[in-house]
C-alpha cells in the first residue's frame, strides 16, 4: 500500500485497522470519535451489569483498558505501532454506572524508540474521572500512514 497523504483517508485507514481489533469491537465496544496526528478521542458507553465491581461503581481497571486502547490508536495515528511500557494513572473521580466515557489523548514527546502521551477521561458532564501518562514503546510502523500530517 502506498503512503496516504489525505487526512481523510488516514482516518478511514485508522478507523478500518481498529474495526478489526476484538478487544476494542466485541469485548469493549468502543468509539473512535476523532483523530488528528498525535491526539485521539474515544468513547464508550458504560453497562451497569457489566462493568461495575462488587460494591456497585465502575471499575477502575474498565478505566485503564479504555485508556490504554487510545494510545494505540493514538499511535496509529502518527505511523507507528506501540506498546505500553508505563502507565501512569490518577484516579480523580469515579463516573455513574450507565454514562457514556470519553477518553481524550495527546501526544507529548515523540522520541526515535518511544513517544509519550497524556490522557484524560472524562464523563459524559465534563467531569474528569482519571488522568494518565504513557511511555509507549514503538514496536512497528505502519508504513502507509505518515508520521505527520
Amino acid at each position: 500500500m502506498e503512503k496516504l497523504s489525505e487526512p481523510g483517508a488516514i482516518q478511514s485507514h485508522i478507523r478500518e485497522i481498529y474495526s478489526n481489533n476484538p478487544f476494542m469491537t466485541k469485548l469493549c465496544p468502543i468509539d473512535i470519535e476523532e483523530i488528528k496526528c498525535g491526539e485521539v478521542t474515544i468513547s464508550f458507553q458504560t453497562d451497569p451489569a457489566l462493568h461495575t465491581n462488587h460494591r456497585g461503581i465502575l471499575h477502575g481497571g474498565l478505566f485503564l483498558a479504555l485508556i490504554d486502547s487510545v494510545t494505540g490508536v493514538t499511535g496509529a495515528s502518527m505511523g507507528v505501532k506501540v506498546a505500553t511500557a508505563s502507565l501512569s494513572t490518577n484516579f480523580i473521580a469515579n463516573a455513574r454506572p450507565g454514562s457514556r466515557l470519553t477518553v481524550k489523548s495527546h501526544t507529548v514527546h515523540r522520541g526515535r524508540s518511544s513517544y509519550v502521551m497524556e490522557m484524560k477521561l472524562i464523563d459524559e458532564n465534563g467531569k474528569i474521572i482519571a488522568d494518565s501518562l504513557a511511555t509507549m514503546w514503538i514496536v512497528e510502523r505502519f508504513e502507509e500512514i505518515p508520521n505527520e500530517w
